[in-house]
């Protein structure tokens, strides 16, 4: 089952398209209510989200140098 956070960024991801980085997933998940912590926190939060989606095939890596992700395309 995915975490509470991967669920509110898939939501979020689904819903504005585009890309998205750490930061916009931080973001992200503090409008959804999961903005608990300091900044470090937050950003291990977003990017260990951001890995159980592409993991999950939700998102595709767009950047090999950086966590940089984008919805993956519908089959």
């Amino acid at each position: 089952m995915p975490s509470q956070a991967a669920q509110a960024l898939e939501k979020a991801i689904r819903a504005l398209g585009g890309t998205w980085d750490t930061r916009r997933s931080v973001t992200a998940l503090r409008d959804a209510g999961l903005g608990d912590g300091d900044q470090t926190a937050q950003e291990k939060r977003a990017r260990g989200a951001l890995r159980d989606l592409a993991k999950a095939g939700v998102i595709v890596k767009i950047d090999p140098d950086s966590a940089t992700y984008r919805l993956a395309a519908e089959q």
